[in-house]
């Protein structure tokens, strides 16, 4: 079954250009121009990841993002019109996964894409690639076949990108993973200095919904110019 992936850009030539090089690789296209059009597709389709314009005529790309995280996991993408540090943090901070600066090499952009679909299927029952481990750590207890997240007994909603940088470090218990091992990990991607900050935002709304403290935490360490640990149950 072909990956469904939703594109909304109102830049008709962007739109019809990553539509062409995502049905080049076999991947099924949902495409619009503006953001009225794709919540409606996002309410009817199961779709399997999402590329946003940040700027639409009707709706910005963040608030669409927010929109999406309400119901969905599945990985976002979001399309930034110039270098903004602030609009990828934005992102990032509403349940984007992973951003893409305009203007993007098509081929780079198919890389990413097929980076989060591989980290989503990893980690998503509906896919093959999962495992059937579940991890129990001070009230925390993560479920990798069924996607799911508890503390202390209560539902902790995280998105793709959230889920696996947790994952990895409770499985990594006891030794510390930088955040160059995390982003090759998630994204398969080759690390550069920028990245650093992507990874750094990440743990940083994870620390948030675990209601984890930077200075005294009891779950994401940070291990100052290496990277982050969790410690070992004791």
């Amino acid at each position: 079954m072909k990956d469904k992936i939703l594109v909304v850009d109102d830049e008709v030539e962007i739109a019809d250009l990553i539509e062409v090089y995502l049905q080049n690789e076999d991947y099924e296209v949902f495409k619009f121009y503006n953001a009225t059009d794709a919540l409606h597709c996002i309410d009817n389709t199961q779709l399997d990841l999402a590329i946003l314009d940040i700027m639409l005529p009707d709706m910005n790309g963040f608030t669409l993002c927010r929109k999406i995280r309400e119901n969905h996991n599945y990985p976002v993408i979001m399309l930034t019109a110039k270098d903004e540090e602030t609009d990828k943090i934005t992102g990032l901070t509403l349940g984007a996964d992973d951003y893409i600066t305009k203007p993007f090499r098509p081929l780079e952009m198919i890389a990413r894409v097929k980076a989060q679909l591989r980290r989503y299927k990893k980690y998503n029952p509906a896919h093959a690639e999962v495992n059937d481990d579940v991890i129990v750590h001070l009230g925390l207890v993560m479920n990798c076949k069924t996607h799911e997240c508890m503390l202390n007994e209560k539902p902790l909603l995280l998105t793709p990108t959230e889920f696996s940088i947790l994952w990895i470090l409770l499985k990594r218990r006891g030794t510390v993973v930088s955040s160059e091992e995390l982003f090759h990990e998630i994204w398969q991607d080759e690390y550069y200095s920028k990245s650093n900050n992507t990874i750094t935002v990440h743990i940083r709304h994870l620390r948030e919904k675990l209601n984890d403290s930077l200075d005294k935490p009891k779950y994401i360490k940070t291990i100052w110019g290496v990277g982050y640990k969790i410690e070992t149950q004791r």
